[in-house]
């Protein structure tokens, strides 16, 4: 079975080995078991689920929440030689119908919908009569509502396995936390689902946090700092990635704006020249990412705080995808903090998601003011454990620490002795002296540590405790009321065991260090090969209405400019090259390889 999909994976997709992981998912799938798949962002999820379509006899749905992603992907499996559709609002009605007649029909392996569409009572009923072999939840994150990007019509995708019942189902999602993994698998699953999680650590992209103080001249030094690289740079607004755009585009830098309220057309054209070519920076809003897979972005620039650590998470995987050195870097500031709490405040939600989201929000910041390593306190989020990672601020450029052993121990005395389940508010509340009616209501005024804190203001104490949830020393309780417990390491603190050093300063720069792709043509005649392919596979891509990345990768360019095929016996072992897109593209390409490096690109042939 596997050696089948091997094959499938040479052939169709033209890459030689699978990434860590998709063997196992795969052969969960065709073993037939329903499964809930967390893999990292880059680590090849779609594989998983397209793979077992093309060995499994009958139709693949794909469930894919963004219109844009449902068209990519489809555009992608087509130019590999798979017959894939999509039905969605994207299309006109004649399209989505002759979609429907070919799925139908018996002519495409991968039909791709929107969960809106896929659970009307019309179509359930109407995909009941046809030979579906495997139903695919992508970004599955979008059924949770403690998910980062929680989507109400993914809640009703219960009732399409009412409708193919005995259909295997496979969920995956690159960012779920255990609290939102044991929502996607009781909302899905009824429970009952095997869960394969690859784990979170991208060793390869440097992590750091710098307060905010001229924002313009930072987000301007940072960006310049890092000439020729692809970037992606996230604002919180539609206004603000404009502005910031601007900005940088007048400091010499090509900065294009992404976000929901351009036109459709003019995000569709300059993600295009994002995923096209290289030295381009993005500065996008939160509706840029889903699906994005451009594998040369050196750098995730935040201009603004995320909502959550799973956001956070999910934007900066998009650097480094090539695994190559990449970096992450956080502006934070106090305004940001107070909007984030606005925005949670106001959302249609009940008390209790927005009490969740107050404490995801906790965490993050957390991880804004951890004293020790970054990757420590990410991967202890998610449940993972690991050594200081020697590739964040926090271990590069350590800033001065503080002895807080003593204003530790008070915090979990009050934390034991209320009994382990009251958050950072009350706690504090209580080592100031204050008297609200909570502690009035529950005798606390009569502790021992009411009032051991008045020498220390309320935002200190703040921070204190977020740095102690960071160290690993407490445990905020995400599921529950956010209240606060001691860990071991923390029972063995207040007990005498060792110290607890804090920062004061919010956070600092790393040292820019440059980096350089190991697969970057270095000469001038690979550099002149690598433009002329790249203007071919921007000709051939306009021709065919697709972006030009699915034409070919950069990395497939660059394995052209390497190895300098001349026959079409080599070009097919070039990576990410298939047996459709050999015959389809071998040719051109060729061509242009074995010119002579003066030569001018004829037209390119119609494809």
């Amino acid at each position: 079975m596997i050696d089948q999909a091997r094959v499938i994976l040479k052939e169709r997709f033209g890459y030689e080995a699978f990434r860590p992981g998709q063997e196992e998912v795969i052969g969960a799938v065709m073993a037939g078991r329903d499964v809930l798949a967390v893999m990292p962002t880059g680590a090849g999820k779609s594989l998983c689920y397209q793979i077992p379509a093309l060995m499994l006899d009958g139709l693949t749905l794909v469930v894919s929440p963004l219109v844009a992603l449902m068209k990519d992907q489809v555009a992608a499996l087509r130019l590999a030689g798979v017959a894939a559709d999509g039905i969605h609002s994207g299309h006109q009605r004649q399209d989505n119908v002759a979609a429907w007649r070919r799925a139908a029909g018996g002519q495409t392996h991968l039909l791709y919908m929107s969960p809106e569409r896929l659970t009307s009572e019309r179509m359930l009923a109407a995909l009941a009569r046809l030979p579906v072999r495997l139903l695919a939840i992508d970004e599955a994150h979008c059924i949770s509502q403690w998910g980062p990007a929680f989507r109400p019509e993914y809640a009703e995708l219960g009732r399409v396995r009412e409708a193919l019942p005995g259909v295997p189902m496979i969920a995956m999602t690159a960012t779920a936390d255990g609290i939102t993994r044991d929502d996607i698998a009781a909302r899905l699953f009824g429970g009952a689902v095997k869960q394969i999680i690859l784990g979170f650590d991208r060793p390869n992209i440097a992590l750091s946090v710098m307060p905010k103080k001229r924002e313009n001249l930072q987000i301007v030094e940072y960006v310049r700092a890092r000439p020729g690289q692809s970037g992606i740079v996230y604002c919180l607004s539609r206004r603000k990635t404009e502005e910031v755009a601007t900005l940088l585009s007048s400091r010499g830098v090509r900065a294009l704006p992404y976000h929901a309220g351009m036109e459709a057309h003019e995000r569709e054209t300059n993600q295009s020249i994002f995923m096209s070519e290289q030295a381009v920076v993005i500065v996008a809003t939160i509706a840029f990412g889903m699906g994005i897979d451009k594998a040369d972005v050196r750098y995730v620039l935040h201009a603004d705080l995320p909502s959550s650590i799973d956001t956070y998470y999910q934007e900066i995987g998009r650097a480094g995808r090539d695994g190559e050195p990449a970096e992450a870097c956080m502006l934070y500031g106090f305004s940001d903090i107070r909007m984030r709490r606005q925005f949670i405040e106001n959302e249609d939600a009940g008390d209790e998601r927005r009490m969740r989201e107050h404490k995801r929000l906790d965490a993050l910041l957390g991880y804004c003011e951890a004293p020790v390593c970054r990757r420590l306190t990410l991967l202890r989020y998610f449940g993972e454990s690991g050594e200081p990672c020697g590739n964040c601020d926090c271990c590069l450029t350590p800033g001065e620490l503080v002895d807080g052993t003593v204003y530790a121990k008070k915090i979990m005395s009050a934390v034991l002795r209320t009994g382990e389940r009251f958050g950072a508010a009350h706690l504090i509340d209580i080592l100031l002296g204050n008297r609200t009616e909570k502690i009035l209501r529950f005798r606390h005024q009569t502790l021992p540590t009411h009032g051991v804190g008045k020498d220390l203001s309320k935002p200190v104490w703040q921070s204190l405790i977020r740095q102690l949830v960071a160290a690993g020393h407490l445990r905020l309780d995400i599921a529950g009321y956010g209240g606060l417990a001691l860990t071991e390491s923390g029972r063995q603190l207040l007990n005498g065991g060792g110290e607890f050093r804090y920062r004061i300063d919010g956070g600092r720069p790393i040292k820019t260090r440059q980096r350089t792709s190991v697969t970057a043509p270095v000469d001038s005649e690979d550099i002149d090969l690598l433009g002329r392919l790249k203007t071919l596979r921007r000709d051939l891509a306009n021709e065919l209405g697709v972006p030009a990345y699915r034409v070919f990768s950069d990395r497939t360019l660059s394995d052209m400019v390497e190895k300098r095929p001349s026959n079409e016996s080599e070009f097919a072992q070039i990576h990410g090259v298939g047996t459709a897109k050999l015959s389809a593209f071998s040719e051109p390409f060729l061509k242009v390889i074995n010119s002579p490096p003066n030569a001018r690109d004829q037209a390119a042939p119609t494809v």
